[in-house]
């Protein structure tokens, strides 16, 4: 391994480093739901690809409005079952 002929300043050390620093990465937008993702990226929100559905994402729903939707089903199911009053 050669060494080098002469010491390098601080500040040839530092001009030479400027190039190492990490550089903003870019984002494009999803063709089909418009939201930014990484380029060659399948969309992480929708799951397309190119115009394509290349995964099925599942529908993310917060507890408080699954546990009333399970509610309001188990109420108009007894409502059906329950015979007519006259």
């Amino acid at each position: 391994m050669g060494l080098p002929a002469k010491k390098s300043s601080r500040s040839s050390k530092r001009r030479r480093a400027s190039h190492f620093a990490l550089k903003k990465g870019e984002l494009s937008f999803c063709s089909h739901c418009k939201k930014k993702i990484l380029p060659h990226h399948i969309c992480p929100f929708c799951g397309y690809y190119a115009g394509r559905e290349i995964i099925k994402i599942k529908i993310k729903t917060k507890k408080g409005k699954k546990k009333k939707e399970e509610k309001l089903e188990k109420s108009s199911k007894k409502k059906k079952n329950e015979p007519e009053k006259k």
